[in-house]
């Protein structure tokens, strides 16, 4: 490269400023940060209660209660 075109190095910037400059972008592109609280997948009690909560939802429904309420709001007519 020539003598006459070498640019200065560029200060190295710090993450909080790369940061900055990221969410800058994204804002000009129209979105926006949101932030999103899941499950701590690590963590015994919660694994314990997913497991919970799974085997009630592999029971059977006592009564066919949940068919009846099926066949009685779908529209079958479509389908004979």
């Amino acid at each position: 490269m020539p003598a006459s075109r070498k640019s200065k190095p560029k200060a190295a910037k710090t993450p909080r400023e790369r940061m900055a400059a990221r969410r800058e972008r994204l804002r000009a592109q129209g979105l926006r940060p949101v932030q999103h609280w899941v499950p701590d997948l690590r963590d015994p009690k919660v694994l314990a209660d997913l497991r919970r909560q799974a085997e009630l939802m592999a029971r059977p429904v006592e009564g066919g209660a949940l068919d009846e309420w099926i066949e009685k709001a779908y529209d079958w007519s479509e389908w004979r």
